[in-house]
Formats: C-alpha cells, sequence, structure tokens
C-alpha cells in the first residue's frame, strides 16, 4: 500500500509499510523511511495525520502521533525510556532511529503500547 503526496513540482509515492516516523518542521513534514532516506512534504503534521487515516484506512492504526512534532510507525518501537526521553525505533536489523520526546508523550505511549499488546 503506498501513499501520494503531490505538490505543484513534485509527486512522491511512498510505501506505507516503509515509513518509520514523521516529524513535524513548521508547515512541513519529515518523512524518514526504513532506507535511511527522508521525504519532505508541503503538509504539516495535522494534515499529515488527516492524509494518512483517509488514503490508508485501517492501516493508519500502525502510527501512533506523539506530542507535536512526532507520529510514529507502532511496528518499529523498539525501545521507550521514559527517564531518559528517549524513543529507539528499529527493524532489528538494518536501522535504528533513536528520537527525544517528552516523558508525558513517552508515558502515555507506554501505557498505550501495553493495552494494545497482543
Amino acid at each position: 500500500m503506498y501513499v501520494f503526496f503531490n505538490s505543484r513540482d513534485e509527486l512522491q509515492r511512498i510505501e506505507v509499510s516503509k515509513i518509520v516516523y514523521l516529524e513535524a518542521d513548521g508547515n512541513y513534514t519529515t518523512i524518514v523511511m526504513v532506507n535511511k532516506l527522508h521525504a519532505s512534504v508541503c503538509i504539516n503534521l495535522g494534515e499529515m495525520e488527516k492524509a494518512l487515516a483517509m488514503q490508508i484506512g485501517d492501516e493508519s492504526k500502525h502510527f501512533m502521533r506523539i506530542g507535536k512534532r512526532f507520529i510514529v510507525n507502532l511496528q518499529y518501537v523498539y525501545s521507550i525510556n521514559v527517564l531518559k526521553q528517549q524513543l529507539i525505533l528499529s527493524d532489528y536489523d538494518h536501522f535504528a532511529f533513536q528520537i527525544s520526546i517528552s516523558k508525558d508523550a513517552l508515558r502515555k505511549m507506554k501505557e498505550l503500547m501495553l493495552t494494545i499488546r497482543t
């Protein structure tokens, strides 16, 4: 499944399962993928959340908004360390991204992850 982002000068087609996380950058969103490529689209994070829900429907449940700056793919959550304010996203093989997130946001994420685990 793919998401499409179209602007006046560019079309980006991104495979949903390859998205690790999305990061707000003002009116732009940076999309970080498993191959470590970064794509920048002219959509703020709130609009990105809506675009994902519209384009991929039920698959959007794999993504979680964390605070004001991030949306993460829950399939890549490796470690949540509240005290260090650190979230590590990894595929256990090719990459590991470490991002800093507030303690409060990480606490909420940890609680939610524990309730949705299978």
